[in-house]
């Protein structure tokens, strides 16, 4: 069913598609007896395996990576499809339109996608308000909170604060995004100094709260092992929760796709992500032990990627790009190979 879809939203431009799918999803699901039907279909809570990460409990190992819904505004939406966590964001401190259109590449050939978007969000105060507006408050939420496009990085912990504030009592965990490459300078960020500086004013705020949140750190794939030293380092020293490893590729590599698009500057995701993927996972893994808390995300286009990801140190996994390409019947699959190595 979903191939006969997909073969209709591949036809129109991907970002049109991405509201025309989440729109209709929400219209159809306030039609009656329509959730109970999506639910049945597509959540599949045989196969939920419970488990509890970040002192939080997930019903199920699939999260919805950051992106899909920058604005919280499909939350209970896509619970219905039967994730065990959504993550929103990124959300930044003002609202921006992000980089102009064409901004978003599918990669077909190649099952991937090249976006950037750059950070566009309707900004920290409307999400704020969506989310106090969603039904669902079981399923675990994560804020992905970012800098300003113009906001200059010696101020960007400014920003980071901000958000954090803001969101602290609507969200489960925070993630701290410096690793889009769709933001200029902001991958400079990972850079001992700042990154630092950023995660301990974080961690300097969690504290002042009764009830301290999860903060984790997306990175990048592209990072050196000179690189990735630092981030542990800095992880060790700041003993924030966890990382989220990763976030699009620069890298274009060993691509059949046509040069006019695999030339699209921006983030790479899906297939061509997946072993650069894992191979950050699976180093950090080694690097800082079993008490670290890791989600991997890129490159996970059917069940088996989850269970990789899994295997190679992951304790939740998050998708996107595989959700777009493969439709909602991939969160149902990867729960059920999960559960079944549990």
């Amino acid at each position: 069913m979903y191939s006969i879809i997909k073969s209709y939203l591949f036809r129109k431009d991907p970002e049109e598609a991405h509201y025309f799918v989440l729109n209709n999803l929400k219209w159809i699901s306030k039609l009656p007896f329509a959730q109970k039907i999506i639910t049945a279909t597509f959540e599949s809570k045989k196969h939920n395996n419970p488990k509890t990460v970040m002192g939080l409990q997930f019903d199920n190992v699939v999260g919805l990576a950051a992106g899909l819904d920058k604005n919280a505004e499909y939350i209970d939406e896509l619970a219905l499809l039967g994730f065990g966590h959504i993550e929103i964001g990124t959300v930044t401190p003002l609202a921006q339109p992000g980089n102009e259109r064409p901004r978003l590449f599918r990669l077909t050939a190649d099952n991937g996608i090249i976006n950037r978007m750059g950070f566009n969000n309707k900004g920290i105060d409307y999400v704020v308000e969506q989310l106090k507006k969603r039904k669902n408050k079981k399923i675990i939420i994560g804020g992905n909170i970012g800098k300003n496009k113009l906001t200059p990085n010696e101020k960007a912990a400014e920003d980071y604060a901000i958000c954090f504030e803001k969101l602290f009592d609507w969200v489960d965990y925070f993630v701290v995004n410096v690793s889009s490459p769709n933001t200029p300078n902001l991958r400079e960020l990972q850079d001992k100094k700042p990154l630092l500086h950023i995660l301990s004013q974080l961690q300097k705020l969690n504290a002042e709260k009764p009830r301290p949140k999860p903060i984790l750190l997306k990175i990048a794939p592209d990072l050196s092992e000179a690189e990735l030293d630092d981030i542990v380092a800095i992880i060790n020293e700041t003993k924030i929760t966890g990382v989220i490893a990763t976030n699009t590729t620069i890298t274009r590599e060993n691509l059949i796709s046509p040069a006019s698009l695999t030339n699209e500057v921006g983030g790479l995701s899906g297939r061509p992500l997946t072993e650069k993927s894992n191979k950050i996972l699976e180093q950090l893994r080694d690097k800082l032990g079993k008490e670290v808390v890791l989600i991997g995300v890129g490159g996970i286009m059917n069940d088996r990627d989850a269970l990789e990801k899994i295997m190679r140190g992951a304790d939740l996994v998050q998708i996107y790009t595989g959700f777009i390409y493969n439709g909602p019947n991939l969160i149902a699959q990867i729960k059920k190979v999960c559960q079944s190595k549990a």
